[in-house]
């Protein structure tokens, strides 16, 4: 390789432009540095605000006319649209918290229900029982009736042929009751 030097455009380029820099910064620090230019630049800076705020005045009239939307309108629509973002959001979240206390609570439910119906079923099973029960006192009871009719048939009957063997004595009382007596 020789001393040759490859030539390189962009440095002299570079040069160039922060010559021309310096030399603009230099030029607008002492026109700046004058009271004369900043009283000017101020009153043209005014004038300008002026006509400025003006034209946008005009410019919302017409939008507003014509039904278009102004920098405003967007501006507005896009600051609703993130709050509507924000409160979807809320709600979003608000809705899995629901969601979340909705399944614990039918899980919960689910228990109870399974112990109501556990609780019915042995219920059930004592209802069987008892109507079973009174079923078997019931016949105890009628054949507890019988017995007892047939116990006072049978008395009755004793009575009766205790009647017919001493037909006499049974007479006589009956004679002492009312007041009779009888003569033999």
């Amino acid at each position: 390789m020789s001393n040759e030097k490859i030539f390189d455009s962009s440095f002299g380029f570079n040069q160039l432009s922060e010559m021309w820099d310096k030399q603009l910064n230099g030029l607008l620090y002492n026109l700046t540095d004058n009271k004369e230019f900043v009283r000017t630049a101020s009153s043209g800076l005014n004038t300008y605000s002026f006509y400025l705020e003006r034209l946008r005045k005009s410019q919302e009239q017409i939008a507003t006319l014509m039904n278009i939307p102004t920098k405003k309108d967007v501006a507005n629509a896009a600051k609703l649209s993130i709050q509507t973002e924000e409160k979807i959001d809320i709600l979003e979240e608000q809705i899995w918290k629901l969601q979340d206390s909705v399944s614990s609570i039918s899980k919960e439910n689910v228990g109870m229900f399974e112990e109501i119906l556990n609780i019915v079923m042995q219920m059930k099973n004592e209802f069987q029982k008892m109507s079973q029960e009174m079923a078997k006192a019931k016949k105890m009871n009628d054949d507890l009736q019988e017995l007892r009719k047939e116990i006072e048939r049978g008395l009755i009957e004793i009575e009766r042929e205790k009647q017919k063997k001493e037909p006499g004595k049974k007479q006589d009382k009956d004679l002492v009751l009312t007041g009779i007596k009888k003569i033999k």
